[in-house]
């Protein structure tokens, strides 16, 4: 089999040197070239857009799994895992929310003071009246990596209350999503 010297080590030519039924030089297999490079994105070329999102009848998991693609970039096709590709998200109508079962009595969440004793607990429904932006923004936090690009891409995460926010001077376009 002829070999001929490639850019990372020898390759081979895909001819056979076999004279026969086949004939001199036909091709064995396609011939293997070198290896294409990984894209990897930088600072410069990433492309970050608005999206608003309407929470309203929304199941809480199933929008946090999408606003957490859409902040990391996993749609994109220039997403690189180590760098930050994502768009920014505005949540409206975070109190509107909706779960799924008995999750509003069920699901606790739970915060530490720092001190012997100091666990604190509510329930979702008590959460979605005191401060409904927290449930959106801790659900799309668990759903992140555990890192300081996370941190960092948890920041692009705009969640209010009601129907306004203060974001129309970025013109955020609305992100498809399926009831």
């Amino acid at each position: 089999m002829p070999w001929i010297k490639g850019p990372y080590g020898p390759l081979f030519d895909g001819t056979s040197d076999r004279a026969g039924a086949e004939g001199a030089g036909v091709p064995e297999f396609p011939i293997i070239r070198r290896p294409v490079k990984t894209y990897v994105a930088t600072p410069a070329d990433r492309q970050r857009d608005w999206y608003v999102v309407d929470a309203e009848g929304q199941t809480l998991g199933r929008l946090a799994t999408r606003i957490a693609d859409a902040l990391r970039g996993k749609r994109k096709p220039q997403y690189t895992p180590h760098i930050d590709t994502g768009d920014f998200v505005v949540v409206v109508n975070a109190e509107k929310i909706r779960v799924t079962g008995n999750k509003l009595a069920q699901k606790i969440y739970w915060r530490h003071s720092g001190y012997p004793g100091g666990i604190k607990s509510r329930t979702l429904a008590e959460m979605l009246d005191r401060r409904p932006e927290e449930v959106i923004r801790k659900a799309v936090k668990g759903m992140l990596p555990r890192n300081r690009l996370a941190r960092k891409q948890l920041t692009k995460l705009k969640v209010y209350a009601g129907p306004e926010h203060p974001h129309a001077a970025q013109q955020p376009k609305p992100m498809e999503l399926t009831k």
